[in-house]
């Protein structure tokens, strides 16, 4: 069902939220051994008066412009997936009418040392707390059909949602995955289902199926699919935002950033001023 547009100063602040959260990217400078990011004048004074680097010639601009593009690429992925989070909230405070508080949900862990902490997941989906009427019984229809997708979830419990929210999960790293897998058995046992929205199709079966056995709903970034597979059909049909419309009009403000950000952390400049 088609949803009814939203003004477009809604759409410039969800365009903000993305431009702001990878602009940053642009400023990325190595690290070296955890200190304070190196210039490339500073990296060259390091690197020259380390005996073996000089004797083997990493003590060259070529590896410090590595660094930065290596470095820079995992921090722009790092950034777009804040960004993504920061969006995939703001949509659901300004459709579904919910709270900032309304949105957010943790759990708190106990640690071997005694020491307590909490976790905190990107989004909520609370039913009761949505007031309209018809986006309440679209939420509760998704997450009906969602658990039977699922199989052996108990819908009786579900009073909503628990999202993390990835611009793509190309890591294998299984200490995440394994907190990924306690983060769900908590969302159950407090009533949530939780779902792993992915706004790129980005992510490797294997890891995919193991989400999907610990009973999450995974999302993937295709414009193909229904609300319980897909990002933007469930984003278009429940959410009532056409997230896959808003970023195709916004592509070439997108890019042209992007590119911009590449040409500098692959060029020879030092950096460009923030916007």
């Amino acid at each position: 069902m088609d949803r009814v547009r939203k003004p477009v100063n809604m759409e410039d602040r969800y365009l903000r939220l993305l431009l702001d959260a990878i602009k940053i990217c642009s400023n990325y400078q190595p690290r070296l051994g955890g200190n304070e990011p190196a210039s490339l004048e500073r990296f060259l004074q390091i690197y020259s008066t380390d005996a073996f680097y000089h004797w083997v010639g990493l003590d060259a601009q070529q590896v410090y412009k590595a660094h930065r593009a290596g470095g820079g690429l995992t921090s722009l992925y790092r950034q777009l997936g804040i960004g993504c989070q920061r969006l995939f909230q703001q949509i659901l405070k300004d459709f579904l009418g919910l709270s900032e508080e309304r949105i957010r949900w943790r759990y708190e862990v106990q640690h071997n040392s005694g020491r307590s902490a909490f976790i905190e997941l990107d989004a909520r989906i609370q039913l009761d707390a949505i007031q309209d009427i018809s986006a309440r019984e679209r939420c509760a229809t998704w997450i009906q059909q969602a658990a039977l997708k699922l199989q052996d979830v108990d819908t009786n419990r579900l009073q909503g949602a628990i999202f993390e929210v990835r611009q793509g999960y190309k890591s294998r790293d299984s200490k995440r995955q394994n907190a990924d897998l306690q983060s769900a058995a908590r969302a159950y046992a407090a009533g949530y289902m939780p779902v792993m929205l992915i706004l790129s199709e980005q992510i490797d079966d294997s890891v995919a199926q193991r989400y999907l056995g610990a009973k999450w709903l995974v999302l993937r970034g295709s414009i193909e699919g229904d609300a319980t597979t897909s990002t933007y059909a469930f984003c278009r049909t429940v959410i009532g935002f056409d997230l896959a419309s808003f970023l195709e009009q916004h592509s070439p403000i997108l890019r042209a950033k992007v590119q911009q950000i590449l040409e500098v952390l692959l060029g020879d400049e030092e950096v460009i001023a923030a916007e």
